[in-house]
This record gives C-alpha cells, sequence and structure tokens, in this order.
C-alpha cells in the first residue's frame, strides 16, 4: 500500500525518470530551461496535458490517492521545475549532458511500471510530436503561493474514479502504434472500477466513529 498507516509523516513515493536517446544523442540536452532541448520540453508538455489519464497507471489504488492531497507536500501541482521538488514534474541537476532526464513525481509503487512507463512515454512522444508547450516553469516555491495563484495552477487526479474517468476520456494517445489497445483499456478500467465500487460501497472504520451514534 502506498499509505498503509495513519500519519502525518510523507507517504511512499514511487518516483520515475525517463530520458530519451537517438542512438549515442541525449535528446533531452539542450541549452533551454535547466539544461533541456525543445522536444524534452515538448514531452514535459505532453505529460502534464495528459497526467490526469496517466493517474489511472501511475496511482491505480484507492489508497494512492490518500498520499495525492494538497497542502500536504505531495506532488500534486502539474507543473515543472528545476529546483522546486514541490512541482509534480522535476528536472534533476546533472553534471553531464547524458545524465539529461526528467522525473515524475507523482506516481507511486502500487503502479504497475511497465504499463506506468509505457503510458507515460507515449503522452511524452504525443507532447513531442505536437510539440505541445507546457508553459513556463515553476520558480516561486508552490506550497507557499497565495490561493488566487495556487487555484489557476491544475492538479492530478483526486481519487481513482476521476482517473477513471480522464482515461476514458483521454485515451487515443495510447493508441499510436498499437502500444495499448481499446481491448486491453477498457479490461484494466473493468477490473479498477471493480476496485473503486468495492471500496466506495463499503463503510470505512472512521465512519464508525464519526457517525455510529447519529
Amino acid at each position: 500500500m502506498n499509505d498503509p498507516i495513519t500519519s502525518n509523516t510523507n507517504n511512499i513515493d514511487g518516483f520515475l525518470n525517463m530520458s530519451i536517446w537517438d542512438g549515442n544523442t541525449p535528446v533531452f540536452s539542450g541549452k533551454e530551461y535547466a539544461g533541456l532541448s525543445k522536444n524534452a520540453l515538448y514531452y514535459i508538455g505532453g505529460i502534464l496535458k495528459h497526467a490526469k489519464a496517466l493517474n489511472a497507471f501511475t496511482n491505480p489504488s484507492t489508497n494512492s490517492y490518500k498520499r495525492l492531497i494538497p497542502g500536504f507536500e505531495a506532488p500534486v501541482l502539474l507543473a515543472y521545475s528545476a529546483k522546486n521538488r514541490s512541482a509534480s514534474i522535476r528536472i534533476p541537476y546533472v553534471e553531464s549532458p547524458k545524465a539529461t532526464r526528467v522525473e515524475a513525481r507523482f506516481p507511486d509503487p502500487t503502479a504497475n511500471p511497465y504499463l506506468s512507463f509505457a503510458a507515460l512515454l507515449m503522452a511524452g512522444l504525443d507532447g513531442i510530436k505536437n510539440k505541445i508547450d507546457p508553459g513556463e516553469a515553476a520558480t516561486k516555491d508552490l506550497y507557499d503561493l497565495p490561493p488566487d495563484e495556487l487555484a489557476s495552477i491544475p492538479t492530478v487526479c483526486g481519487s481513482l474514479r476521476e482517473a477513471l474517468n480522464s482515461l476514458e476520456n483521454d485515451h487515443e494517445f495510447l493508441l499510436q502504434g498499437d502500444v495499448f489497445n481499446v481491448d486491453q483499456l477498457e479490461g484494466y478500467m473493468d477490473l479498477k472500477w471493480e476496485e473503486v465500487y468495492a471500496v466506495e460501497h463499503t463503510p470505512h472504520p472512521v465512519e464508525y466513529g464519526l457517525y455510529y451514534s447519529l
């Protein structure tokens, strides 16, 4: 489980790092922000655009969303930054162009790594193909933003239900090159909907303490 105990401490993370090479050339290395190439920025743009659909793979349990809670130092804000660990996409500092990479910080250990990496790759490649602009990098501490600025930044999903609905509405990018297919996605979503219904239709132990006497 991603969040197996009740506490105010940080939960278990499953950060995923990605880089693309063309032969011996690191595609993500360049002269743009934080030493990235334009294609790296487009790659980030694709991930940010499809992040809510990606949550169905990178955060595939109902328990996943007990970590992704705004205000608890979780990487829920869909932004990117080189130094700001509060962003959902981070650009780690490197000393060699060969080490240039993109780090997705919202995934967790309950994710299937094969499905997660494949889905993230397809989102990133869609960003490169369509030159999706990720916007400006986050330079402020996102945890300390005033409410009006915070409200303008989109977030990852807040529940597995929301993630599955997002995937249902945004999955065409996954079908390119037959990496995923419709039958596979429908089967996966059917399985995950069963988990959602099982949790939603079962009283939580905390509810007994809150409401049993009412």
